[in-house]
């Protein structure tokens, strides 16, 4: 009863200041719903061009599954790939992947053909812009990185992110967004025309849980208007293109650990969010980019 309070309570204060808020958002009866379940630790959420769900479990999985779009049937999609944390399908239709339990940055054809891009890196989460530069996330050394699309490695910020982790790019894809698991804040940069980022700030400030000064962000995805949907210890909380907040999407289930969140679906307007050893799907009005 507390938490469902502290969330209402969070959104009344809120609501004023912004473009939008939750009506905006969520549609009457259509609540969570348990998309697949029976993993250890769901985690990377992705999509294709028609709405397929791609994931993986980080803990005890074998590589990486799929949900369709159409049946909602849940397999194994590519095999002896175990141990990825961020994953997304690139311009060129290959999985682009943060192979964490190997520390790598890795490519994967729809066979499964592995390219590794770069090794070493305490690799957490990424995503690939339309012309082929990819931007990561290493947690432990507080950097975010750039592999071009001519592969030439860049740390494009260091020591300023408290715990990096989450990572999205906005539908112009000239600003990248990256959240803080050790912080309260959500960072921005602006994408130059040669892919490095410049003007780095905590542009956007996520709600605490009651009693505590880290917010735990963490999964990152992007609607089609440019607003940012982040996965917190609260909830999903929603940001506007201005950096503020419109609203938390709680929880489907109150203890449950929520990390990745990704739009998929036939009209790519269901969200989806790890939690746990399950994934949650919620049909809303908007649209992710994709």
């Amino acid at each position: 009863m507390k938490h469902t309070l502290l969330i209402l309570g969070l959104l009344a204060t809120t609501t004023c200041a912004q473009d939008t808020s939750l009506h905006d958002y969520l549609i009457d009866g259509e609540p969570w719903q348990e998309a697949a379940s029976g993993f250890a630790f769901t985690d990377g959420l992705c999509c294709d061009k028609d709405g397929n769900l791609f994931f993986t479990d980080v803990k005890a999985g074998r590589g990486i599954y799929k949900i369709d779009a159409a049946t909602g049937k849940t397999d194994l999609f590519l095999d002896s790939l175990p141990g990825i944390s961020g994953l997304q399908i690139g311009p060129d239709g290959r999985f682009y992947a943060c192979h964490n339990k190997e520390q790598r940055i890795i490519a994967i054809t729809m066979k499964g053909e592995v390219e590794v891009l770069l090794t070493g890196v305490k690799c957490n989460d990424l995503v690939v812009s339309k012309n082929g530069n990819l931007y990561f996330t290493e947690t432990p050394t507080l950097s975010v990185h750039l592999i071009t699309r001519d592969k030439k490695h860049i740390v494009a910020d260091t020591g300023h992110v408290q715990k990096p982790n989450g990572i999205t790019i906005s539908p112009d894809e000239r600003t990248l967004v990256v959240s803080e698991h050790g912080g309260k804040h959500v960072w921005a940069w602006r994408i130059e025309d040669d892919g490095t980022l410049t003007g780095g700030a905590p542009f956007m400030t996520m709600w605490l849980p009651l009693g505590k000064d880290i917010a735990a962000g963490d999964g990152a995805a992007t609607e089609s208007n440019g607003r940012c949907f982040v996965t917190t210890e609260l909830g999903v909380q929603i940001f506007d293109p201005a950096g503020r907040l419109s609203g938390i999407i709680a929880k489907p289930e109150p203890q449950s650990k929520v990390v990745s969140v990704e739009f998929a679906g036939k009209n790519h307007d269901i969200l989806h969010i790890a939690a746990g050893g399950k994934v949650f799907r919620r049909k809303l009005k908007v649209k992710g980019y994709y």
